[in-house]
Parts: structure tokens; C-alpha cells; sequence
């Protein structure tokens, strides 16, 4: 039994970073941008992954684990952020946090 193509692997990686990119460019509502930001996350670690397999090393892994613990780290900072702003400015809109003085 064989796993997917490494090229179908690294072409879905690229799909998920970029549909990510677009949609915390283009969305204005903080916590969808925290959740693009995950899935481009995702997409880096199915990258270090599918390439890991490709050479029968567990680097691939070991990123990928990094990046688990370094997304988890960034969740609970962003959330506690998130609830900062929101408690602040009522709005979860970032061109209002924008507009903050001082």
C-alpha cells in the first residue's frame, strides 16, 4: 500500500497556505484571520510531513509537532488578544483596532 503522490501531497499543502493567505487578506473579522492563520499552519506542517515520507525521515515529523505546539501557542496569545479587543471596542472588526489611540 502506497500513500498519495508526493506532488498531489505538496500541490493540496500549496492550495490550503495560499486559500489561508487569501482569506487573512481579504476578511476583516479577527478571529476568521486567526483561523486562516491556522490552516496556512496546517498547510506548512502537511509540507514538512509529506516530505519527511519522502525520505523516510522523521524530521518531517518533528516539525510537524513543532508547529502543532507553536500553533497552540499562538491560539491561546491571539484568543486572549481577541477577548481584550472585543471587551474594549465591542467589535471584532480589525479596522477598528486600527483606529486605537494611545
Amino acid at each position: 500500500m502506497s500513500g498519495a503522490p508526493m506532488e498531489a501531497a505538496l500541490l493540496l499543502a500549496g492550495v490550503l497556505f495560499i486559500l489561508g493567505l487569501i482569506s487573512v487578506l481579504i476578511r476583516r473579522n479577527i478571529i476568521f484571520m486567526l483561523i486562516s492563520v491556522e490552516i496556512m499552519l496546517n498547510a506548512a506542517g502537511l509540507a514538512f510531513i509529506v516530505a519527511g515520507s519522502r525520505w523516510v525521515q522523521p524530521d518531517g515529523q518533528v516539525m510537524f509537532i513543532f508547529i502543532l505546539t507553536m500553533a497552540a501557542a499562538e491560539v491561546s496569545v491571539g484568543l486572549a488578544l481577541i477577548l481584550q479587543i472585543y471587551h474594549q471596542l465591542k467589535t471584532l472588526d480589525s479596522d477598528a483596532a486600527s483606529f486605537m489611540k494611545g
